[in-house]
């Protein structure tokens, strides 16, 4: 059996046993890299962890840990408050509310995980409040989260993009953003009138102030030194890494370290709330891939799919891979996982590089409703003990139409027509 054939057996492993097993993918990743390059290629131990993604550890610590601070000193519930009172007290523009936060959080570099897990909680408590059904709630939160995922400053975005820089592929990181928040945002269209968001226009809350308990905002959140200061490094955040590229890590753990000395008791815990799942299962799937692209993996299974002689049934066949799969695992460890496995097979020039890679990472990100998918896990946990059978299965029916839906739509729009 071939070197190719037999990395790509336990890189299928991988995604098996994190899937049905409590076992980060990560971890599994790491021994896999570990005993491919040991047993199976004689590569040294430099050269394995050689593949480890450094940069884009700094980048998952800096943003997952900046916003864990936001959580905790009550900048995040600010936010939420100043939103709901801006819509006047209309419940129909909640979700909506909800979708855009969520959006706006990811953008700016919070990972998709860590904006829902935000989110979610609260957006169930006013779903309960204003008698919003809980599935609209949670889907226009995860939609939200997968608008904003792939903006040049999220943790998405930087994945894809950066695969494509390596790769010398042509690359377009503002149509890669605006395509996933259109798609994303007319998905929440059809979400809304499924779930009964038509019988929420007209509807008034007389009490804008949700009520305490689990999931919803502690009121009154007013702004204070501290919060005021944590708004003022998120902006200077984005502004630095959009019109200075600066390291959105480096510059994100800058802004920590300055929170950190004006207030250590607010900010104390937070590094106990960095997303350091997210950040091991990544790191340990960049890392295997790493070493699949060392020892000609890559080159051959994008070889492969070229070969079946029909580019446009290649690309297609892509992105249902990249949605099954993503559908029961993080979109984060797929995307760094099938992303570069598509590179020999859009060097062949056959298919617009834009568009599917495009394709293939609206595909991986859509079906993050899926409950067994991180984002809808989230989302039903989120949700009120006699609503979480419910939410399950609407979600589970859901993620599972994306798997059959999304690859079809999005290469129709993005790969056939050749535009891209």
């Amino acid at each position: 059996m071939s070197v190719e054939i037999i990395s790509i057996l336990v890189l299928v492993a991988v995604f098996v046993l994190g899937t049905t097993l409590s076992i980060n993918m990560g971890v599994l990743a790491f021994v896999a890299a570990f005993a491919v390059g040991t047993l199976v290629v004689d590569k040294s131990t430099d050269d394995i962890v050689g593949g480890f993604p450094s940069n884009l550890f700094v980048i998952l610590v800096g943003v997952t840990y900046l916003f864990a601070i936001a959580k905790q000193n009550g900048t995040v519930d600010w936010l939420v408050n100043l939103a709901i009172r801006v819509v006047g007290g209309r419940v129909v523009a909640i979700p909506w509310i909800m979708f855009l936060i969520t959006a706006v959080l990811t953008a700016f570099g919070a990972v998709v995980p860590a904006a829902v897990a935000i989110i979610a909680p609260i957006a169930m408590g006013f779903a309960v409040r204003y008698r919003i059904h809980p599935v609209l709630m949670g889907l226009l939160v995860i939609n939200g989260a997968s608008a904003g995922g792939f903006s040049p400053l999220s943790i998405f975005g930087g994945i894809t993009n950066g695969v494509v820089e390596r790769s010398n592929l042509p690359g377009s990181p503002m149509t890669l953003f605006i395509a996933s928040f259109v798609f994303n945002l007319l998905l929440s269209v059809v979400v809304f009138v499924i779930f009964g968001g038509r019988h929420l226009v007209g509807q008034q809350a007389n009490d804008l102030e949700p009520a305490s308990g689990p999931g919803t905002v502690q009121a009154p959140v007013r702004l204070d030194h501290n919060r005021i200061l944590t708004l003022v490094g998120i902006v200077g955040l984005a502004v630095g890494a959009l019109f200075f590229d600066l390291d959105v890590g480096l510059l994100a753990l800058t802004v920590v370290v300055v929170l950190s000395l004006v207030s250590p008791a607010t900010t104390r815990e937070a590094v106990d709330k960095v997303a350091w799942a997210t950040v091991l299962l990544i790191c340990g799937i960049v890392t295997y891939v790493s070493l699949l692209e060392d020892i000609g993996t890559v080159d051959y299974l994008g070889r492969g799919v070229a070969n079946i002689g029909l580019p446009l049934l290649g690309a297609l066949l892509i992105c249902f891979i990249g949605g099954a799969v993503s559908a029961f695992a993080s979109t984060t460890g797929i995307l760094g996982a099938l992303i570069p496995l598509a590179v020999p097979f859009l060097q062949t020039g056959q298919v617009g590089a834009i568009g599917l890679i495009t394709a293939l990472a609206l595909s991986s990100s859509v079906v993050d409703a899926s409950p067994f998918s991180t984002s809808g896990a989230l989302t039903v946990a989120s949700a009120p003990p006699e609503q979480r059978e419910l939410v399950f299965k609407r979600l589970m029916a859901w993620g599972f139409s994306m798997i059959a839906v999304a690859p079809i739509v999005t290469w129709l729009v993005l790969v056939v027509p050749g535009w891209l």
